[in-house]
C-alpha cells in the first residue's frame, strides 16, 4: 500500500514541475533556478523508484520516452483539420477581404488575427479534466497518427494544463505546429554527419522525422518545439473570438507565438506581412507566410467551408523558396572527414532572392532514393542560410537522356580508394594526404565557432594549400606576410589583416580547441562536455575509453574517437606543433575566472555597426554570458542597433536595461 501523503507529494511534484516548465518554456520567465528544479525532478524520481506503481505516462520523469512502438495507431480528429487557402500577393489578400464582406453581406471593415506561418508539423492534442491524453498528427485532415509518447517527450507541451486565472476545461482539443529552430536542426544534421547517418533535407523535414519515431527516446533527444494557434473543441468554456483564444491558451500553459497581432482591417494585416517579412531571417525559426483569420468566431461559423478549406482564414505567403531548374551534372566534395558529398551542379536559378548554382544531394541513398538523374528537370529549395538542396526531379519532364550518378571508387582529389564502411551512409576517401580532406578541415578549424579565424576564407585556403604553404592544421601558425602576398586578391592591408587574426586565435578556450580540431562525432556540446570534465589537454593523450564513458552523455561511438584521435602520433604531432607557435589554451577553471559577464542575458536587435550579430552572441559566451533570443523579464541588457524591431518596443514596455553599440563594447572591455 502508497501511504496517502506519498501519492499527494507525488501529486504535488507533478504539478509543481509542470508549472515551473510553464514559468520557463511558454513564459519564458522562470522563479525557481535551475538547481531547485532539479531538486524537485530528483524528489519525484525517488519517490517513484521507491513506489512504481504511483508511476503514469504523464509523470514528467517520463518525458524521455517510453517502449519502442512496432507501428502508429490512427486518431480520427472529431473536428477536420483543414488546409488553408493561399495568397500570394496584396491584391490576392484584398480579394479575400472582399469575399468575406460579400458572403457575410457587410461594408464595414472585418477585424482579423495575423499570426506567423511557422514551417513545421501540424498537430492535435486532447486534454481530459486537464490532462494530456493524446497526440496525434494532422493526417489528411480526418485522421492522424498517434504520436502521443512522442508528444510527451517535448518539454514545452504540458502534461497537465494550468489552472490559474482560467478554469480547465472538461475536453480540450488544442492544435499547434511542431518544429525545430533552425540553429538545432543545423546543429543535429552536424551531429548526423559526424556519425555517418542520412541528414535531414530542412527543419520541418527534421521536425516531422522525430515526430514519427516508433522509438520515442529518439524523439525525446531532439530538439523540438511547438507554438499552438488554435483549439479543434472546448467543452467547459465558451469563447468570442480567435484574439481570446490566443490570449487564453497561455493561460493553460500552452504556448502561443509572441508575434501574433489583432488588426483592425485587412490593410493592417498586408503591414504585418511585410514587417514580418523583414523580420523572417532575424527570427530562429522557418515562417513561410502569415495566416489571416477572421476574428470573431461567430462569423467563422457563418462563414464556413469550402471543400477542404475555411472561407474565414488565407494564408498569404512569403515569396518562394523553391524553384524548378535543370541538373547539369552531380559531383562530389569531399568533407574534413573524408566523406564524399554529392553535388548537384545546377542551371542558374534564382531562389529566395538569391541564384543559385549548386545544390547537395547528401549522399549516394537519397540520390537513389528520390531517383536524381544528370539531365534531370528538379525542384530546388532554399530557406534562410541552408544550403540550397533538391526535393525531388520531375519524372514527367523526363526525355530518356538522363543519366544515373554513379559514386566514383577513386576520390577525385587524390586518387585514394573510396570505401563504404559498414553500417553508414556515407563514402569516404582514406587517403592520408588527401588536399581537399585538408582544405575541409582547415575551413572548419579556422571558422567562427571554433578558432575564429577572421578573413580566412575558402579561396584563400584553396590557395594556400594548392601552393604547398599549409600542410597540416599547425602550418597555419608558421604563415608570414610574404607568404600571403603571393597569394592572388591579397594586398599589404589584407595581409596584415589575416595575421592579425590568426595571432588573436591563439589565445582560445579547451573546448573550442577540442571543436575546432574535427574529432569525429565531436560537435559543439560535446566539445564543451569533453573540456568541462577531463579540464587539461594533457589529460586527453592517455585518457582510456571507460574513463569517458563515465561522463554523462558520452556513448561507446564518441569515446572510442577521441581516444583513437589522441592516441594518433600524427595528431599529437600537429598539436604541439601549435603549442610551439605560442597557442594558448585556457582551461576551464582559468574560463571561471575570466567571464566577467557570467550569467548576464543579452539580446540584440537592429543592425550593428562594428560586428555581426553572430560576432556579438559569441563575445557575450565567451565572457559567460548568455546570448538569448526573445525579451523577457530575465534578460539583463538589450542591445540596440540600427533600425531596432519590436524587440526595443517590447524592452521598453518591461522596463529592462537598454545600451548602444559602444555600452555593449565597454561591458565587453573592447576599446
Amino acid at each position: 500500500m502508497v501511504p496517502e501523503e506519498i501519492r499527494k507529494r507525488v501529486e504535488e511534484l507533478r504539478r509543481e514541475i509542470e508549472y515551473h516548465n510553464y514559468r520557463y518554456y511558454v513564459l519564458n520567465d522562470p522563479v525557481i533556478s535551475d538547481a531547485e528544479y532539479d531538486a524537485l525532478m530528483r524528489e519525484l524520481e525517488e519517490l517513484e523508484r521507491r513506489y512504481p506503481e504511483l508511476v503514469t505516462p504523464n509523470s514528467p520523469t517520463q518525458r524521455v520516452g517510453a517502449p519502442p512502438l512496432e507501428e502508429f495507431g490512427t486518431v480520427e480528429h472529431r473536428m477536420p483539420m483543414l488546409s488553408l487557402s493561399n495568397a500570394f500577393s496584396e491584391e490576392e489578400v484584398r480579394e479575400f477581404d472582399r469575399r468575406v464582406k460579400r458572403f457575410l453581406g457587410v461594408l464595414h471593415d472585418i477585424q482579423y488575427t495575423a499570426e506567423p506561418k511557422i514551417d513545421g508539423v501540424a498537430v492535435e492534442i486532447i486534454y481530459e479534466r486537464g490532462v494530456l491524453t493524446v497526440g496525434a498528427t494532422r493526417g489528411d485532415g480526418y485522421r492522424g497518427e498517434d504520436v502521443t509518447q512522442n508528444i510527451r517527450t517535448i518539454k514545452m507541451i504540458p502534461l497537465y494544463l494550468i489552472e490559474d486565472e482560467e478554469p480547465i476545461p472538461e475536453y480540450l482539443s488544442v492544435r499547434g505546429e511542431v518544429y525545430m529552430d533552425r540553429e538545432d536542426f543545423r546543429r543535429l544534421n552536424r551531429e548526423r554527419e559526424e556519425r555517418g547517418e542520412t541528414l535531414f533535407a530542412n527543419p520541418r523535414n527534421a521536425a516531422a522525422g522525430s515526430l514519427r519515431q516508433l522509438d520515442s527516446s529518439v524523439t525525446a533527444k531532439r530538439p523540438l518545439k511547438v507554438f499552438f494557434y488554435g483549439i479543434g473543441e472546448c467543452r467547459g468554456r465558451e469563447f468570442r473570438s480567435q484574439w481570446e483564444v490566443l490570449q487564453t491558451l497561455p493561460k493553460w500553459g500552452l504556448r502561443v507565438n509572441p508575434f501574433v497581432e489583432l488588426c483592425e482591417n485587412i490593410e493592417e494585416c498586408i503591414h504585418y506581412y511585410q514587417r514580418l517579412l523583414e523580420k523572417r531571417e532575424e527570427i530562429p525559426y522557418e515562417m513561410d507566410g502569415i495566416v489571416i483569420k477572421v476574428n470573431d468566431l461567430e462569423l467563422q461559423r457563418r462563414l464556413g467551408e469550402i471543400s477542404r478549406s475555411p472561407r474565414w482564414a488565407v494564408a498569404f505567403k512569403f515569396p518562394a523558396e523553391e524553384a524548378t531548374t535543370r541538373v547539369l551534372d552531380i559531383v562530389v566534395q569531399v568533407g574534413r572527414t573524408g566523406v564524399l558529398t554529392p553535388v548537384a551542379v545546377l542551371e542558374p536559378v534564382q531562389v529566395s532572392g538569391v541564384v543559385v548554382s549548386r545544390a547537395t544531394l547528401h549522399n549516394m541513398d537519397e540520390i537513389k532514393r528520390k531517383d536524381v538523374r544528370i539531365g534531370d528537370w528538379v525542384l530546388v529549395h532554399r530557406a534562410g542560410e541552408v544550403i540550397p538542396e533538391v526535393i525531388k526531379p520531375i519524372k514527367e519532364r523526363r526525355t530518356g537522356q538522363e543519366r544515373e550518378f554513379q559514386m566514383p571508387d577513386r576520390c577525385p582529389a587524390c586518387g585514394s580508394k573510396v570505401v563504404r564502411l559498414p553500417g553508414e551512409v556515407a563514402y569516404r576517401c582514406i587517403g592520408l594526404s588527401c588536399p581537399a580532406q585538408l582544405k575541409a578541415r582547415i575551413r572548419h578549424f579556422a571558422s567562427r565557432r571554433a578558432m575564429d579565424i577572421e578573413g580566412l576564407g575558402e579561396k584563400l585556403i584553396e590557395q594556400l594549400v594548392d601552393r604547398g604553404l599549409v600542410k597540416d592544421l599547425a602550418d597555419i601558425y608558421y604563415l608570414k606576410k610574404v607568404d600571403f602576398l603571393k597569394l592572388e586578391g591579397v594586398a599589404d592591408k589584407l595581409a596584415q589583416k589575416l595575421l592579425g587574426a590568426i595571432e588573436r586565435s591563439k589565445d582560445t578556450t579547451l573546448a573550442r580547441f577540442l571543436y575546432a580540431l574535427g574529432i569525429r562525432h565531436v560537435g559543439e556540446h560535446l566539445a564543451q562536455l569533453l573540456a568541462t570534465h577531463i579540464k587539461k589537454l594533457d589529460n586527453f593523450y592517455n585518457i582510456r575509453k571507460d574513463d569517458l564513458l563515465r561522463i554523462p552523455g558520452i556513448g561507446p561511438e564518441v569515446a572510442e574517437s577521441v581516444v583513437s584521435f589522441f592516441r594518433d602520433q600524427e595528431n599529437r604531432r600537429v598539436i604541439e606543433k601549435m603549442l610551439q607557435a605560442g597557442l594558448r589554451i585556457r582551461e576551464p577553471e582559468e574560463e571561471v575566472a575570466e567571464k566577467p559577464l557570467k550569467g548576464k542575458v543579452f539580446v540584440f536587435t537592429g543592425a550593428l555597426e562594428s560586428m555581426t550579430r553572430e560576432e556579438a552572441k559569441r563575445l557575450v559566451e565567451e565572457r559567460g554570458g548568455i546570448a538569448a533570443s526573445s525579451v523577457s523579464r530575465r534578460v539583463d541588457y538589450v542591445v540596440v542597433g540600427r533600425d531596432p524591431g519590436s524587440k526595443y518596443d517590447k524592452a521598453r514596455t518591461l522596463g529592462l536595461q537598454i545600451i548602444d553599440e559602444e555600452e555593449f563594447k565597454k561591458l565587453l572591455g573592447i576599446e
